[in-house]
């Protein structure tokens, strides 16, 4: 198994930003068109790219539908998207956009019966979970609304509840972690592949350098988020793919 490097572009009324822990009032705006930003990524190797619309994260109407949209029609890339999927019509209109893997998060942590008929029907290789999850002293939470509520449901709870359901692909952010350059918690990944070792689990939040991406592939994690390091220049994404490659495939647990 060869771990994938996937740049992502999260959108703000259209532009490019970056937030701090999913804290709006945190954002970090950058100077790029996001469907010129994508066609960069591209050229450069990527094959998928991970979007997150954030207006439609909370407001649950698809605000930066068009330039999604515009993205996936271009052709050069698979997008996996997401933000403000709230019933099957959300993922309906993504899938209509030309997206190919739809992002469910909160509506995954507080309708997980709805999602598992999703994944039937759409198929699990068209359904990504994001269980983004925080510490607390009783384990792993799994905030929702914007990362603003805890739900009673658990990480270690609701995973493998998805993987008896026959879900695939699962993206899991270390909240405490996301933009904050503080390199990836490998240990929360390790502890996904031993409880889930069906799916392929999607690292996100803290990647800062190229050796956290060569130490979530000695550990076998299947894809890497990549957003405020490739943004800022901290690495290319070509040095990303290079150094995966020089690591010997793990096999899968």
């Amino acid at each position: 198994m060869t771990t994938l490097p996937i740049p992502a572009i999260d959108l703000r009324d259209g532009r490019v930003v970056r937030l701090r822990q999913g804290d709006y009032a945190q954002q970090t705006t950058y100077a790029f068109d996001a469907v010129e930003l994508a066609a960069r990524y591209a050229d450069e190797g990527a094959s998928w790219l991970h979007v997150v619309d954030l207006d439609g994260a909370r407001s649950g109407k698809f605000e930066n539908l068009p330039v999604i949209a515009a993205i996936a029609e271009a052709g050069r890339l698979q997008v996996q998207a997401g933000g403000g999927v709230r019933d099957e019509e959300g993922v309906r209109r993504l899938r209509d956009a030309g997206v190919s893997r739809v992002v469910v998060g909160s509506v995954a942590i507080r309708d997980p019966d709805s999602v598992a008929g999703w994944i039937a029907r759409y198929g699990a290789e068209h359904i990504t979970l994001a269980l983004d999850a925080r510490w607390r002293r009783d384990g792993w939470r799994l905030p929702s609304a914007g990362w603003t509520e805890d739900e009673a449901r658990t990480l270690d709870e609701l995973a493998p509840w998805y993987a008896e359901a026959g879900a695939r692909h699962l993206l899991c952010t270390d909240i405490d972690r996301d933009g904050m350059l503080a390199g990836p918690n490998v240990a929360l990944y390790d502890h996904l592949r031993t409880i889930v070792p069906a799916l392929a689990i999607q690292a996100s939040g803290g990647v800062r350098l190229i050796a956290d991406i060569v130490e979530l592939a000695a550990h076998g994690i299947p894809g890497v988020i990549l957003g405020r390091a490739l943004l800022q220049g901290d690495f290319t994404l070509p040095d990303a793919f290079a150094a995966v490659s020089a690591q010997p495939e793990v096999r899968a647990c």
